[in-house]
């Protein structure tokens, strides 16, 4: 009984949390895929057909002091705003709770489309025996008395591509949030969300100058695919 309760509270809150990262989007025109970009730290920037990727967006954001540079300084206090942000329950972890929220709510199409509500999808981190490795560039016991792996039971694949979000990121990680539980405990701390977001600072900071420029970022796998679509439609 406890379990659903909390699970219903998470959902709850989930309902509130699809404003952040707007509504669940419709499929792009021509069966292209959608016009997304998820983060290092796996926040999700959506926008229309034919608009600008929204990796911009992301780099805008993030980029406080608007000076067209992402130190490392604003790239960690990015995820970190982020990873409070999936805290729904404000227990200082990214539980598997958490993570359905974040799966079903906020990036549903990292899950593929045969999907349901139907217990956590958590995907342990990516580095465990038997699931994909993750991190480099593409083309280059927990809180409220639940214990590590209760629900191990609930654990599923995503996509049957097993590709997640990586056509949508920077890095090949299906599941860029549960990327950073490498000690498989099942919950994230803060500590472990900032230690992913540092290395993917140090992998895109190929001229160790200390900060990253839009225009020397990689391209996404759906980045290309769009612009290849619109110089066929140009």
């Amino acid at each position: 009984m406890l379990f659903h309760n909390r699970r219903q509270f998470v959902c709850t809150l989930a309902a509130g949390a699809v404003g952040f990262a707007g509504a669940r989007p419709a499929l792009a025109q021509d069966d292209l895929p959608p016009n997304l970009f998820i983060s290092p730290c796996g926040k999700p920037f959506r926008a229309p057909d034919g608009a600008p990727y929204p990796v911009v967006d992301w780099f805008k954001a993030a980029d406080k002091n608007a000076d067209g540079k992402l130190d490392q300084t604003e790239f960690l206090a990015d995820a970190d705003a982020f990873f409070h942000f999936l805290d729904f329950s404000k227990e200082g972890v990214i539980s598997n709770f958490d993570v359905l929220v974040y799966e079903h709510r906020l990036v549903p199409e990292i899950l593929g489309p045969n999907t349901s509500d139907a217990g956590p999808r958590f995907w342990l981190a990516q580095d465990a025996p038997g699931r994909p490795r993750g991190g480099a560039p593409a083309g280059q016991g927990s809180p409220s008395g639940q214990q590590p792996g209760e629900n191990d039971s609930h654990v599923e694949t995503l996509d049957e591509s097993k590709q997640g979000a990586s056509p949508y990121s920077f890095f090949d990680e299906p599941e860029p949030v549960t990327a950073a539980d490498r000690s498989f405990r099942g919950y994230i701390t803060r500590e472990d969300f900032l230690a992913l977001a540092a290395r993917h600072f140090t992998e895109l900071d190929q001229d160790n100058a200390g900060f990253l420029v839009l225009a020397k970022l990689p391209k996404t796998r759906v980045q290309k695919e769009l612009e290849e679509a619109h110089r066929r439609r140009s």
